[in-house]
């Protein structure tokens, strides 16, 4: 940080990263009613975190199928 931004912190809020669209003539100005300013950018997380989760159920479920199935042929007998 240099001298000259030390000040800018407490000068200017922080601001979105992507500007608000242009409302289209006609259509009303007026937000959604329930609609939370953040409800857009949580979807695309819950579907990272679902993803995820899917990929890991996947990778434990065939590693269970693949120990059972060398259990059962007899690959894991210490003999």
């Amino acid at each position: 940080m240099t001298s000259h931004d030390e000040g800018r912190a407490d000068e200017e809020p922080p601001g979105p990263d992507v500007p608000a669209p242009e409302p289209e003539p006609g259509a009303e100005a007026e937000p959604e009613a329930g609609a939370e300013p953040g409800a857009a950018r949580r979807g695309p997380a819950w579907l990272i975190v679902g993803v995820v989760a899917a990929t890991l159920l996947i990778c434990c479920c065939s590693a269970v199928v693949g120990l059972t199935l060398s259990w059962s042929a007899g690959l894991l007998d210490s003999r």
